[in-house]
C-alpha cells in the first residue's frame, strides 16, 4: 500500500469532511510521490513531442510552438484525465492499480467533491471533456495549419477555461472550502494544480484579443484605402 494510507480517517478514507460517505473505498496502491513523478514524467514527455514534431512537418515559430505544446497538454487533459473522472463514477473503489483512478484518489485529497461525486463539479468536468477537450486539439491543427479562425477559436476556449475556473474556484468557496484533507494539499492540489488554467488562458486570451483587433483594424484600413482610390 502507498505512504498516503497512513492519513486516512476512521471511515477508511482521507479525505475531508471526514463523514464524507464513500462506501467500498480501496485506498491507493501507488505513493504520492509516485503517482506525482509519473504524471510529471508523462508531461515532460508530451510537451517535448508537441515541441519538436510540429517543426519536422510545418513551419512554426517558438511563440506558436509553446501554443501547441499547452493545447496538447490541456486537450489530452481534459479528455483523457478529466473524462475517465466524469465516466468512472466509482474511481474510488478501484483496486486494479489503474492509474487515472490513482490520480483521481490522490487529487480528492486537494479536493473531496472529485470522490463524493459533486453534481456541479461532474457537470463542469463533463463540459470540459466533451466540449473544451477536442476544441483544444482542434486548436493545435489551427496554429500549426496557421487557420484563419486560430485566434477566434484560441480566445473562446480560453474565455470557457476561465469561467469554468470561476464556476469551480466559486462553488468551493460559498460551500467554505472545506473540501481539503490538509492546508497543503489546498494549496498544491486545489490552488496549485488550476493555478495554470487561469494564468495561461489569461494570457492566450490577450494574446488571441490584440491579434484579432490587430487583423481587423488592418483588414479595416485595407477596405477604406481601396475605396478612396
Amino acid at each position: 500500500m502507498g505512504d498516503n494510507d497512513k492519513s486516512s480517517t476512521m471511515d477508511g478514507h482521507p479525505y475531508a469532511p471526514e463523514d464524507l460517505s464513500l462506501p467500498g473505498f480501496i485506498p491507493n496502491l501507488l505513493s504520492s510521490s509516485t503517482i506525482l513523478l509519473l504524471f510529471a514524467a508523462a508531461t515532460l514527455t508530451l510537451f517535448s513531442l508537441s515541441w519538436f514534431i510540429p517543426g519536422l512537418v510545418t513551419k512554426t515559430t517558438k511563440m506558436e510552438r509553446l501554443l501547441i505544446c499547452w493545447w496538447v497538454f490541456t486537450g489530452l487533459t481534459h479528455i483523457i484525465v478529466e473524462g475517465y473522472f466524469v465516466f468512472s463514477p466509482e474511481f474510488f473503489k478501484d483496486k486494479t492499480g489503474n492509474f487515472l483512478a490513482e490520480v483521481w484518489k490522490e487529487y480528492s485529497k486537494g479536493d473531496s467533491r472529485y470522490a463524493g461525486r459533486d453534481a456541479a463539479t461532474v457537470i463542469l468536468e463533463g463540459i470540459t471533456a466533451v466540449v473544451e477537450g477536442p476544441a483544444s486539439l482542434l486548436a493545435v491543427y489551427a496554429i500549426a495549419g496557421h487557420k484563419s479562425y486560430s485566434d477566434v477559436l484560441q480566445l473562446a476556449v480560453c474565455l470557457g477555461q476561465l469561467y469554468g475556473c470561476g464556476i469551480y474556484f466559486g462553488t468551493a468557496f460559498f460551500e467554505g472550502n472545506k473540501f481539503a484533507a490538509t492546508p497543503y494539499y489546498y494549496y498544491a492540489y486545489f490552488i496549485g494544480a488550476n493555478s495554470s488554467w487561469v494564468i495561461i488562458p489569461t494570457l492566450i486570451s490577450i494574446r488571441s484579443w490584440l491579434n484579432i483587433c490587430h487583423q481587423f483594424s488592418y483588414n479595416t484600413n485595407s477596405t477604406n484605402k481601396t475605396k478612396s482610390l
